[in-house]
């Protein structure tokens, strides 16, 4: 299970990430940020499990985080630490889907017994809905199976597009709230088909109602609900790469997404799914055995085989410029090369072979290990040079990547060149 933490007070990011013996548990501590703001692009980028943040932070607070995970990844788990022993903070945390409310101080003891214990929630909710999902293939005839069928039905060639209205508001009628003011479609294959078919649909179902499946000959289609056309495409790109992960979990091979074009009414839902399965049918002739997710807007840029490359040399070389800013985040290298959040984090991460997170890692680092091998500068000052401002962070980073301290590796490279 991967964590990610947020919190603005740095003894408490400095206490769990130290004092919790991270190796030895099934826990990774895969990112930090010291408030909302800054995880969430990070978050998306890392795709968490299980995500343990405080509750009061400056620029974007726990609460708000909480409300946005809950709208676009309700999936991840989460855990609030905060130091405020108040019932109200309680009361809407459990409104917002918190599945642990800690006060603080907390020790590696209680946060291992709780990080147990989601877990074990997560897991045993993706087993029982998997086991669901897989009950209901086989018997059929109950109103899921039904929804699921009328939801398949607005990807069905034979279907008028003008019945999709209709379509909805059987499905409403059903208790299944499907009307939104954007949507898209996703069109996933893979292999086995089975298995991976029960992990989407437990995703799905997990979603708190923004994503709707259905199984497919190949695989899965996904309706995607968004109340703006960013806010479809936000959450398409994010389902999409729980997806895969999920997909893999299940041991799924040949994974192919397509993401089709947002559309504003519910008789343009068949055109989208069009378009998703159009990307997802040329993905799979593909030979790269990598998942690979695709929209329709980078469908446009393979094509001609440029804008992609373009795109990543662009984000590549802002990134080189502001790597030493210690509040340069995704949403800002997105937004300088015209993409939405998610988009440029599925988009960079496939197309570099690493992720945002990881390639700023990999700046910094190589600008500390030469700052350390020329200069004699100590490492809290080397920190605050390639953008870190807490300097114990850094050590951490520096050894996760290199298997070594700062000063070890000053102590074998100073002076000798690269």
């Amino acid at each position: 299970m991967k964590v990610f933490l947020v919190d603005d007070e740095i003894v408490i990011r400095e206490g769990i990430r130290e004092s919790f013996p991270w190796e030895e548990t099934p826990y990774t501590l895969v990112g930090e940020a010291p408030d909302g703001e800054m995880a969430l692009p990070m978050i998306r980028d890392t795709n968490p499990d299980i995500v343990i943040t405080d509750i009061k932070m400056p620029f974007m607070d726990g609460l708000e985080l909480c409300r946005i995970l809950r709208g676009q990844m309700p999936w991840i788990g989460i855990i609030v630490l905060s130091g405020y022993d108040e019932f109200e903070y309680a009361r809407r945390c459990i409104q917002l889907g918190v599945r642990e409310y800690l006060l603080k101080p907390i020790n590696s003891v209680e946060l291992r017994t709780v990080l147990d214990r989601v877990s074990t929630q997560l897991k045993d909710e993706r087993t029982t809905m998997e086991h669901a999902a897989s009950l209901r293939a086989r018997m059929g005839g109950d109103q899921k199976f039904l929804r699921e069928k009328l939801i398949g039905s607005l990807f069905s060639d034979e279907a008028a597009e003008e019945d999709a209205g209709n379509v909805l508001d059987q499905l409403e009628t059903m208790g299944c709230m499907v009307k939104a003011p954007w949507y898209t479609v996703i069109d996933a294959a893979f292999t086995p088909v089975g298995s991976g078919q029960d992990a989407a649909e437990a995703l799905a179902d997990g979603s708190g109602g923004i994503v709707h499946a259905s199984a497919s000959r190949t695989g899965t289609r996904l309706l995607v609900l968004g109340d703006t056309a960013e806010d479809a495409e936000e959450r398409a790109y994010a389902f999409a790469s729980s997806l895969v992960r999920e997909l893999e979990r299940s041991d799924c091979g040949e994974i192919r997404v397509g993401i089709g074009e947002i559309v504003d009414a519910p008789e343009k839902i068949y055109y989208s799914f069009k378009t998703a399965r159009h990307i997802r049918h040329i993905l799979v002739k593909r030979e790269d055995e990598q998942p690979l997710i695709l929209g329709v807007r980078e469908m446009g840029e393979v094509s001609d085989d440029k804008q992609v490359p373009t795109v990543i040399s662009d984000a590549k070389l802002f990134m080189s410029r502001h790597f030493t800013d210690p509040n340069l985040m995704l949403q800002d290298v997105a937004k300088a090369v015209s993409m939405s959040n998610s988009r440029f984090s599925t988009v960079f991460s496939q197309q570099n072979g690493q992720t945002f997170t990881e390639y700023l890692i990999y700046l910094r680092l190589n600008k500390a290990r030469e700052l350390l091998r020329s200069t004699d500068l100590r490492s809290s000052q080397i920190a605050r040079e390639v953008g870190y401002n807490d300097a114990h962070y850094f050590s951490y980073i520096f050894k996760k990547n290199t298997g070594i301290t700062p000063s070890e590796y000053r102590v074998q490279n100073q002076n000798q060149p690269e």
